[in-house]
């Protein structure tokens, strides 16, 4: 006969799948200030899916009608990680480190499908929504309250046991289920991360501006990259680590990592070299199943070509000439920014 559901069922089925933490919070409405706040700024940048479904985002209701719990899930990609002055080796830009492996959408769907499995048959009456960086819904406020980690000054997600080298995920649940202490904040007097940025992109406290994110411009940005920013990438050719490299909680970041999410050598960095002969067959075969994919060809073309001409390296002309007549804006652009950059 199939069991109750409680909190102590719940965790039992998440570790069993394989996530590394596991909290339960109640499905009421968050704080709707720091969604605010960020989107007064116009912090959203292009990512306009954050303000349309503001709704949805702050009241788990209605995504699951009924809803009454939300189980917040984490899974630690952590890896060991060079010191912040450290850069990539010559010739290469590097890869924020959650994108060094498999896309881990694709890993976090087969453990939320096994959760939700598990959950139905304790309860099978029970209805459950999981997801995970798909639904509007704001993953790191849930797991705040669940009491898996909190929301540091750098705007990410903190655990004591994996730092922030952490992927989140959630399951609303409409069941009522005992739910977890909130956890407090730790970051204490530390604001290492704040100067840290060397786009200046959190200008306060937990405030993250994406109109001057690294990993905004690299990863999420269509097209063309503004002439001011261009030059400020520094090593990043997708992503970028330094507000959390500096956090002192991450010095325990690679402990307990997901064998799913393990670094592959050959993504840590990419060589500028091999993305400005890139072809796009040759990127869906390479590149098809990791995160890397987000920033599409283009994307990863227009990068590189920055990278070049960040570098002042005169080898890379030739090849950067030949991709003024790309068919994709961005990737001309910045051809024609990195051409003035080796002239």
């Amino acid at each position: 006969m199939p069991g109750l559901l409680d909190t102590a069922a719940v965790k039992a089925i998440a570790r069993r799948v394989g996530f590394s933490k596991c909290g339960v919070a109640r499905a009421e409405p968050l704080d709707p200030a720091p969604l605010d706040r960020m989107l007064a700024l116009g912090g959203e940048a292009d990512m306009a899916w954050l303000g349309a479904h503001r709704a949805e985002r702050l009241d788990p209701a209605r995504l699951l009608p009924g809803a009454r719990s939300v189980v917040a899930l984490a899974l630690a990609y952590g890896a060991p990680a060079r010191g912040r002055g450290d850069g990539p080796p010559p010739g290469t830009g590097e890869v924020a480190r959650y994108a060094r492996g498999r896309d881990y959408h694709a890993v976090m769907r087969r453990k939320l499908k096994e959760l939700a499995a598990g959950i139905a048959e304790v309860d099978p009456g029970a209805r459950v929504l999981a997801t995970a960086d798909v639904a509007p819904v704001m993953e790191k406020a849930w797991a705040q309250r669940a009491g898996i980690g909190w929301v540091g000054k750098n705007g990410c997600l903190i655990t004591i046991e994996h730092g922030s080298w952490v992927v989140l995920a959630t399951a609303l649940v409409d069941r009522d289920l005992e739910p977890d202490a909130p956890h407090p904040m730790r970051c204490g007097t530390c604001e290492a991360c704040l100067p840290a940025c060397p786009t200046g992109a959190i200008p306060a406290p937990g405030l993250v501006d994406a109109r001057r994110c690294i990993s905004f411009w690299t990863i999420e940005r269509r097209g063309p990259i503004p002439k001011d920013v261009a030059g400020e990438l520094g090593s990043w050719m997708f992503g970028c680590d330094d507000c959390q490299t500096v956090c002192p909680w991450n010095r325990r970041g690679a402990e307990a990592a997901d064998p799913g999410l393990a670094p592959r050598p050959e993504q840590a960095a990419l060589g500028i070299d091999d993305l400005l002969a890139l072809g796009e067959e040759e990127y869906g075969r390479r590149f098809h199943g990791t995160a890397l994919a987000r920033a599409r060809y283009d994307g990863l073309v227009r990068n590189a070509l920055l990278a070049a001409g960040r570098s002042g390296d005169r080898r890379y002309r030739a090849a950067v000439e030949a991709h003024l007549g790309s068919p994709h804006e961005g990737v001309r652009e910045a051809a024609r920014w990195a051409m003035g950059r080796l002239a």
